[in-house]
């Protein structure tokens, strides 16, 4: 079973990310969630984007790297949700022994000289999604399989956002479950 170190939206710790984390649990992965707003949530994007903000993005890189470096010759699955998506792949390319990267509803931008050895990952997103743009997520593709990353891509149309969260007007419970089996199939692979 996989070690999976799973990041928050930029809504913070929400009920939804020990879900997540519970119902892959369940499954017998062992299964981490780290705090990156230090306790603090958001009830809406605006008020998580001032959090992130306030925090800074070299000081969430930072508290993720000090929760990942201890486990991290486990070989990790990185694993996030949107804004945790962004910080977990930004982990998973910079860490030689990554098992996998799992992305739900978000990505990061690739360095050019991004290079992994087969690392597989798959993207689970909105399709339209208001945060990712169709061409920006056909040049991400491409960028991620030149890096020689094994990319699959799962979209679901007529979604919202952040639709694996019950606790959002995005969520779409067919769509939400679709992902988990996804997932809990692509956990057994890595």
């Amino acid at each position: 079973m996989a070690t999976v170190v799973l990041f928050h939206s930029v809504y913070g710790l929400r009920p939804a990310v020990y879900e997540a984390a519970e119902r892959l649990r369940a499954a017998g992965h062992e299964v981490h969630t780290p705090d990156l707003f230090d306790g603090r949530t958001a009830d809406t994007v605006e008020e998580g984007l001032k959090l992130k903000d306030e925090i800074g993005r070299d000081e969430l890189l930072m508290r993720a790297v000090t929760v990942t470096a201890p486990l991290s010759e486990r070989g990790l699955v990185y694993a996030g949700l949107s804004l945790g998506g962004s910080i977990a792949q930004n982990l998973a390319l910079a860490d030689s022994k990554a098992r996998a990267l799992l992305l739900l509803h978000g990505t990061s931008d690739l360095a050019e000289d991004s290079s992994v050895d087969d690392l597989p990952v798959q993207l689970h997103v909105a399709e339209p999604d208001p945060f990712e743009l169709q061409d920006w997520l056909n040049a991400w593709y491409l960028q991620m399989q030149r890096a020689g990353a094994d990319v699959e891509i799962f979209r679901y149309a007529g979604a919202g956002h952040l639709f694996t969260d019950e606790g959002l007007d995005d969520h779409d419970p067919e769509a939400a479950e679709r992902t988990w089996r996804t997932v809990l199939g692509f956990l057994e692979t890595v």
